[in-house]
């Protein structure tokens, strides 16, 4: 996703379920613009399994990198 200028960054890197997944929720659902890229940083696993599927109902594309050890970021995408 190379042409995704300045995706918007929410970093929930520290909480814990469900509150990753309710704050991803919470950016895409109320952003005063439609958001054609998120990127989501987190450190909890579980995050990787709930974050997408939510994302997915609301019409995003999804892509996992894990950025180091235990840490990765979600890229969720608007689909053109």
């Amino acid at each position: 996703m190379e042409n995704d200028s300045n995706p918007t960054l929410l970093d929930v890197r520290g909480e814990i379920c469900p509150y990753p997944m309710l704050r991803t929720n919470k950016e895409l659902d109320n952003s005063d613009q439609p958001l054609t890229a998120l990127d989501v940083l987190t450190d909890h696993p579980p995050a990787l399994s709930t974050i997408p599927p939510e994302a997915m109902k609301r019409g995003y594309g999804c892509e996992i990198e894990e950025v180091e050890a235990g840490e990765w970021k979600i890229r969720l995408f608007k689909s053109e």
